[in-house]
C-alpha cells in the first residue's frame, strides 16, 4: 500500500515529559484516519510535529514516499498539508475572504483583488459543500461556520492532506453531523484526512483507520470497519494491563459516592423533565454515561452553546 504520510519513529520531549516515545504513523492517501487516545496521549503533539509547529527529536518525516523536514507552517503548506486548530486562527472583524486570503491575497495592480478572491471562496465553497457566505464577518457568523472558515483557509492553499485537531469539541450534534459529511466529501475529491479525537463514535462513523495513543506511546492502528469498541479498547489496555485495571478499580469507587450526591443534587435542583446541562468539562466519560442513563432529559453542552432559556447546574458547585 501507498502511503501519503509516513511518520517512523518519531521521539519528542519536552522538560519532565516525553510526549511521543518513537511513535510510528502510516496514513493511506485518500483516506479518513483518526488518532485515538485520552488527554496527553501525544496526539496533538505528533499532528503539530507533521505541521512543522514542533521538530521532532529523532525520527524521520515522508511525505508521498520523500523524505521531508518541516521546519515550519510555511513548509508543511507547500508540502501540500493544512491543519484546523481547536481553537480557530481568525480576524474577528474581517470577513470570510479577508481571513482566507490573509497573507496570499491575489492582486491586480498594486490593490488587492476582493472580487477574484470572494469568486474563488465561493467555488471551493460550493465544490466542498460548505455553503459560507464569503461577504460576512467573522463575529457574525457560528462557532461551526468559522470553522468552515478554517477549512476553507486550508483548500484555498491547495492543501491535500487536512489534519483537525479535536474539531467536534466545540460544535453542536448537528454540526458534528454536517462536519462528517464535509469530511467524507473532501476524501471523495482526493483529499486525505487525520483526525484526532477521543470519541470512539466519531471514529466508527466516519474513519477508516484509527491509530490508538497512551502515554505517548504507540498501542497499535486498526481498520475501524473490521474493528469493534471492545477491540479497540483491548488495543488501550494492552500497555500495562495490571496498572490500567488499578485506575479503573480506583475510578469506580471514588465515583459511587460521587455519582450518588451529583443524581440527588440534580434531581433536587431541577425536578421533573426539565433539561439539565453539565458545564464541567473534566467529568469522566464513564461517568457521564452514568448520569446519562439515571437522567434521560441530560443534555451536556459546552459554556458557549447555552441557550438562554435554559437551567444550569455546573458540577463544580453540586460535586
Amino acid at each position: 500500500m501507498a502511503f501519503v504520510i509516513e511518520m517512523l519513529d518519531i521521539d519528542k520531549s519536552f522538560p519532565g515529559i516525553r510526549a511521543n516515545d518513537h511513535v510510528t504513523l502510516q496514513v493511506a492517501e485518500r483516506s479518513i484516519h483518526a488518532l485515538l487516545g485520552e488527554n496527553g496521549a501525544g496526539k496533538s503533539t505528533l499532528m503539530s510535529i507533521l505541521f512543522g509547529l514542533y521538530q521532532p527529536d529523532a525520527g524521520t518525516i515522508r511525505v508521498r514516499g520523500k523524505d521531508v523536514r518541516v521546519t515550519d507552517p510555511n513548509v508543511a503548506n507547500e508540502l501540500g498539508i493544512g491543519m484546523v486548530h481547536q481553537h480557530f486562527k481568525l480576524v474577528h472583524n474581517f470577513t470570510v475572504t479577508e481571513n482566507i486570503i490573509l497573507g496570499l491575497e491575489p492582486r491586480k495592480g498594486l490593490v488587492v483583488d476582493a472580487r477574484k478572491a470572494e469568486r474563488r471562496v465561493e467555488e471551493l465553497s460550493r465544490l466542498y459543500g460548505l455553503n459560507v457566505d464569503p461577504r460576512a464577518r467573522i463575529e457574525d457568523i457560528s462557532v461551526g461556520m468559522q470553522q468552515r472558515v478554517e477549512i476553507l483557509k486550508m483548500l484555498y492553499r491547495d492543501a491535500e492532506i487536512l489534519i483537525f485537531d479535536e474539531p467536534t469539541a466545540v460544535l453542536t450534534p448537528q454540526e458534528i453531523h454536517e462536519l462528517m459529511g464535509i469530511m467524507r466529501r473532501l476524501v471523495g475529491e482526493g483529499k486525505t484526512v487525520l483526525l484526532i479525537t477521543h470519541k470512539l463514535r466519531e471514529i466508527k462513523e466516519v474513519a477508516d483507520s484509527c491509530t490508538v495513543l497512551r502515554r505517548g506511546r504507540l498501542i497499535g492502528t486498526v481498520p475501524v470497519a473490521e474493528t469493534s469498541e471492545e477491540m479497540v479498547n483491548g488495543q488501550w489496555q494492552a500497555v500495562r494491563p495490571t496498572e490500567k485495571r488499578t485506575v479503573a478499580t480506583e475510578e469506580e469507587r471514588a465515583g459511587q459516592s460521587w455519582f450518588s450526591r451529583i443524581v440527588n443534587s440534580i434531581t433536587t435542583l431541577l425536578p421533573g423533565a426539565q433539561p439539565v446541562l453539565l458545564t464541567n468539562p473534566v467529568v469522566r466519560p464513564h461517568l457521564r454515561r452514568l448520569l446519562e442513563r439515571a437522567l434521560p432529559h441530560l443534555v451536556v453542552l459546552r459554556h458557549s452553546e447555552i441557550p438562554m432559556d435554559i437551567r444550569v447546574v455546573n458540577l463544580g458547585t453540586v460535586a
